[in-house]
């Protein structure tokens, strides 16, 4: 039971009315209840129910057909246990409102192993034991659009008027340009008690990067992923833009990546992975070759989407083989210079699309996995890791659903609850794309074949 203060945080508040009860699903999207201000004792103290369907909900908020979860079981409800974080300002709607971070457990009182936010629960549990403690950050770039059309296009700039139609990579202009976005961003962060460090402009017209503070709770590390891409889509709004986190929105811009850096601590506080040398200690590496070794069969978590593998592609700034390196942007698990007493793991593959908890849940879990079995990866990739022989990883959606479906070592980082539902989930959405025929479809073909 958290020991937050529903009464007197509400008190020192007056003004919120509502609250939003929300649990995450298998998409990393938000989805509960608004209920009236006078419920959050009820909420806080796990009252609310909610189907255990609803985190397995397709991306378009749909039943799995045939789902177990729901014929089977007549669509049972769930309780919502409070995760114990205080209650967050929404600071971007119209009239003050406050939301709480739930998951999942069953009837019976068991976590449900269905939940994303549980999986990573799990691990992080498994990590105790061991007398382990990762410590993570991550970065998540995204781009600001012009909400007017049915396609995304480059926003205008607010201070001069004129569409953005050139790629700025680390643009102080255009930094300044959005300074007002970015002020109410960097405050609702500061309101959600989000960690947000360094902002940047990145390689496409109006898309940026704002990185996250290292944490030693990689729950609170995932909850403010999550929270984050609901923030600056909000905010967006507020200023009259959109912003999408889509892992490659424009077929001639960059993709937008969701990197992951994380050290491991032992009992005495000690980053075990610091052998004060660039090499870093045996248990890195073993825990590199644990991620190598998991990397094909949870792609899923990392590109979940249609979409998702426009941005896997080589030479565009994101990896597609299985290695790892030094100092090394071209692969897909990256050892950071600097400071020995910083030695940490880059993982580079994730798109900012994908679903914070299951990323880091496959990270940490392939990691962990590494280390338990003593693993050896093979040799660090030295230069342009896409002109290399590597194992690639899966070259679309469909491959990346039967490898997880496939994967040897998914079940030991996954429930087979969850597993099954993120197959079922991700196969029902293929199936739906697999219907529609694309403008570029009829453009090429209508006249021709």
């Amino acid at each position: 039971m958290s020991d937050f203060n529903v009464t007197q945080w509400l008190a020192d508040r007056p003004e919120i009315q509502s609250i939003f009860a929300c649990v995450c699903d298998l998409n990393g999207t938000l989805r509960g209840k608004r209920v009236p201000v006078d419920q959050a004792e009820k909420v806080v103290e796990g009252g609310m129910r909610m189907p255990l369907s609803v985190v397995g909900l397709d991306v378009w908020g749909e039943d799995i057909e045939n789902s177990k979860l729901v014929f089977e079981t007549g669509d049972s409800d769930g309780l919502c246990d409070f995760t114990g974080r205080d209650l967050l300002p929404i600071t971007w709607l119209d009239r003050p409102t406050a939301m709480a971070m739930l998951w999942m457990r069953q009837e019976n009182g068991v976590p449900f192993p269905g939940d994303p936010r549980r999986a990573l629960g799990s691990i992080v549990e498994r990590y105790k034991a061991l007398g382990l403690t990762p410590v993570v950050a991550s970065e998540l770039e995204f781009y600001v659009c012009d909400p007017s059309g049915d396609k995304p296009e480059a926003p205008r700039s607010p201070v001069t008027g004129k569409r953005l139609d050139s790629d700025g990579a680390l643009s102080l202009d255009e930094l300044q340009h959005f300074d007002g976005f970015l002020n109410d961003v960097y405050d609702a962060c500061a309101e959600q008690g989000i960690p947000a460090d360094a902002a940047i402009s990145e390689n496409g017209a109006g898309q940026f990067e704002i990185n996250l503070m290292h944490v030693d709770d990689p729950l609170r590390a995932a909850d403010d992923a999550v929270l984050f891409k609901r923030l600056v889509r909000g905010v967006a709004r507020k200023h009259g833009f959109a912003a999408t986190f889509m892992a490659k929105p424009y077929g001639d811009r960059a993709g937008s990546g969701f990197h992951v850096h994380f050290s491991l601590l032992n009992e005495k506080g000690e980053n075990v992975f610091d052998n004060g040398g660039e090499e870093g200690t045996d248990i890195m590496r073993s825990a590199v070759a644990g991620l190598l070794e998991t990397m094909q069969e949870n792609s899923l978590t990392f590109a979940p989407h249609e979409n998702s593998f426009r941005r896997l592609l080589p030479g565009a700034h994101a990896p597609t083989g299985v290695g790892w390196g030094y100092e090394n942007r071209t692969v897909a698990v990256r050892i950071p210079g600097g400071s020995h007493k910083a030695r940490r793991i880059e993982h580079r593959v994730a798109g900012a699309d994908a679903n914070p908890y299951l990323v880091m849940t496959s990270i940490l879990g392939g990691a962990l996995m590494g280390i338990e079995k003593a693993l050896v990866p093979a040799p660090a990739v030295i230069g342009d890791a896409y002109r290399q022989e590597l194992p690639h990883l899966p070259l679309d959606w469909a491959s990346a659903i039967e490898a997880f479906r496939r994967g040897t070592y998914v079940q030991d980082v996954f429930s087979k609850q969850l597993q099954t539902m993120l197959v079922e989930c991700k196969t029902q959405e293929l199936k739906r794309f697999a219907r529609h025929v694309t403008d570029f479809e009829y453009h090429s073909y209508l006249e021709v074949v």
